[in-house]
């Protein structure tokens, strides 16, 4: 059911229930507001599933991103009751409220449309951290092999679960201070890079990930660490660049 301007509800031919008070962040660009439906209770259910009862039973104009449903893809973020969350992976009962809940788009991203934040600026930050990996071998050489065991592969090994859900993004308080900062994402895809022994564009990277909205922007709330859905700790990623600049300074490489 939805709620009408007068408080009443719209018939969707539902069976009588428990019912979750939901509210939806409904409109396009910088406008819009909250709108309330009524779905049934379900066991088991998730948030993703409570928004998609939405769109294919009460309001099929309701737009969401959704992929693979089972927390490999990342597409379903949003913010549940001011928390950034994988929705497919978090079962209502965790979130609701004396019977309500609050659903909205990831923030520090531009509102395309309801749900469905613009990921372009979080994406844009990859490039100009220089997260794109940079090998000197051509398709023709053998694979350089990379000991398991090494520092190096180990402390890379820590970052390289990302799959891009932009969640410590939306999460971080200093993105939301400063737009232009690179945010968590991107610069532990650069930490994970600078630790690559194959990549060969660590200096022009360091360059990049150092400069006024780099690295040296951090706060450390660790907020991208309380929650990142993989368990990763981009905060430390960052920490780790702030001591690599350093030491290019005072060797005088930076």
């Amino acid at each position: 059911m939805v709620s009408g301007p007068d408080g009443s509800n719209s018939d969707t031919h539902e069976p009588p229930g428990e019912m979750i008070a939901v509210s939806l962040w409904r409109g396009q660009g910088s406008s819009g507001g909250l709108v309330r439906y009524d779905v049934p209770v379900r066991d088991n259910q998730t948030i993703l599933d409570i928004v998609t009862h939405i769109q294919r039973n009460i309001d099929s104009t309701l737009s969401y991103r959704f992929a693979c449903r089972v927390g490999m893809c990342g597409s379903c973020a949003m913010t549940v009751n001011g928390v950034p969350r994988w929705t497919c992976r978090t079962h209502a009962g965790q979130f609701t409220k004396n019977g309500r809940l609050t659903v909205e788009p990831l923030r520090n991203m531009p509102i395309i449309k309801d749900l469905v934040a613009d990921m372009a600026p979080f994406f844009d930050k990859w490039q100009k951290a220089e997260g794109r990996f940079q090998g000197k071998d051509s398709r023709t050489d053998d694979v350089e092999p990379v000991r398991p065991d090494s520092p190096e592969r180990k402390t890379a090994d820590a970052g390289i679960e990302c799959i891009n859900c932009a969640i410590c993004y939306a999460a971080c308080d200093v993105v939301a201070w400063n737009p232009d900062y690179l945010g968590p994402a991107a610069l532990n895809r650069a930490w994970t890079l600078m630790n690559d022994i194959r990549d060969t564009a660590g200096g022009e990277r360091l360059r990049a990930v150092s400069a006024g909205d780099g690295c040296h922007n951090c706060h450390s709330h660790q907020s991208c660490m309380t929650f990142c859905p993989n368990d990763l700790n981009p905060t430390a990623a960052i920490a780790g660049l702030k001591r690599m600049a350093v030491r290019a300074v005072l060797k005088g490489e930076l």
